[in-house]
């Protein structure tokens, strides 16, 4: 006598036969139904979005991307494969990744994988066959937000089971990531060409071509964990000091906002990036704030509003400074005039932050510029440039 199958043995079966099944659920419960991409499982995450038509390695190996789910606005992802050169850290960071169409076939003379493979390898669970045009525009509209995505056995987990999943996700606000991302011991670059001095660089997400500039540029780079004190980082005797990009709220990072404003106080020479122009913000006294969906991609328009010069440029954050963009403002914390170097072009974001009374300055985007463009690339200059003179005004004793 043959038994008539229950239900819940239907759901198994059809689980067991359909494993490429995903699903993409926001907080506000909307879902998007897709096919999985590398690993299967669940993931969640804050979901995003990043424009870059190229350059999905870099975006995926940057650990500014922690605890992101990114989605790829371009259409076709995947064409060109990965290899060892191009990777921006150790490994993949992105919670989870989320495109359209997954190219079939890879075709590049520099590939070594797919990057279906990457991601099945590092455990990354993403979704595809979905529309990102779609969700790109509900992010824009409702801002970023908490998301999950499901696959395999995961799929088949009901509707508000996987909505309860992703609103009991941790949110970006508040949240210290710098632990997760930085190096757990310090380590050193030799200056490549003419000796210029050292920097100590602390590393809250640093990218590997970040720290190939700052070599190129003739500096012994010594690359420090985030947990570093400010009596250690005095320790080396650096020439300058260089915080990082990296993820999570710049709020939630007092500790290194007092680093910096001792070592500001004694005059050592800073440049920052992305969450070091965050930091730099308030330590001299601004507040910052989340963005509604952010700025993420490799052509983001920003101006220089020294030389009137239009910068393409990359960029990857969620906060922002609050500092006026129209004047000159004094430091509430005692570092003298500060100005707005840089604005963004699509929302007057700040962008830059230049201090007029002592040697620092920062941007909010990423001038190392992997994948590319290369129009801030310069700024490594001028951080070379702030370090020889400031060299020398010690030397005369002024």
């Amino acid at each position: 006598m043959t038994e008539t199958p229950t239900p819940v043995d239907e759901q198994a079966a059809q689980a067991a036969v359909d494993l490429d099944r995903a699903v993409l659920v926001l907080e506000d419960g909307t879902r998007y139904e897709g096919r999985a991409y590398g690993a299967r499982g669940r993931t969640l995450g804050e979901a995003v979005f990043a424009t870059g038509m190229t350059g999905y390695q870099e975006t995926l190996t940057d650990p500014s991307y922690a605890g992101q789910i990114v989605l790829m606005t371009a259409p076709h992802i995947g064409n060109t494969g990965m290899n060892d050169d191009d990777m921006e850290s150790a490994k993949i960071w992105v919670a989870g990744f989320v495109v359209r169409d997954p190219s079939r076939v890879v075709s590049n003379f520099r590939s070594q994988r797919s990057l279906d493979d990457d991601l099945a390898a590092a455990g990354i669970v993403g979704i595809s066959r979905i529309d990102t045009r779609a969700v790109t525009r509900h992010i824009r509209s409702l801002g970023a937000m908490r998301a999950g995505v499901f696959s395999g056995e995961d799929a088949y987990l009901s509707p508000g089971e996987q909505l309860e999943l992703v609103q009991g996700g941790e949110q970006m606000t508040g949240r210290n990531l710098s632990g997760s991302v930085s190096t757990g011991e310090r380590y050193t670059l030799d200056a490549v060409g003419e000796h210029v001095g050292s920097v100590a660089v602390l590393d809250l997400g640093v990218k590997t071509s970040t720290l190939k500039y700052l070599a190129e540029r003739g500096f012994d780079v010594h690359v420090l964990p985030q947990s570093v004190t400010a009596e250690e980082v005095l320790e080396l005797a650096p020439d300058a000091l260089f915080f990082s990009n990296g993820p999570g709220d710049p709020g939630a990072s007092d500790r290194h906002v007092d680093l910096l404003r001792t070592t500001l106080r004694l005059g050592l020479p800073y440049f920052g990036i992305c969450f070091g122009n965050q930091l730099l913000g308030r330590a001299l006294g601004f507040e910052t704030y989340k963005l509604p969906f952010g700025h993420r991609g490799i052509n983001q328009p920003v101006l220089d509003k020294e030389t009137g010069r239009v910068e393409i440029t990359a960029h990857n954050h969620g906060f922002a400074v609050a500092a006026p963009t129209d004047r000159v403002s004094d430091s509430a914390a005692g570092f003298g005039r500060v100005e707005v170097s840089h604005v963004g072009l699509n929302d007057d974001v700040v962008e830059g932050l230049n201090c007029l009374d002592i040697p620092a300055f920062s941007v909010q985007y990423h001038p190392e510029s992997a994948a590319g463009p290369h129009d801030a690339n310069y700024l490594f200059d001028r951080f070379r440039d702030m370090v020889i003179a400031s060299k020398q005004s010690k030397e005369n004793g002024e």
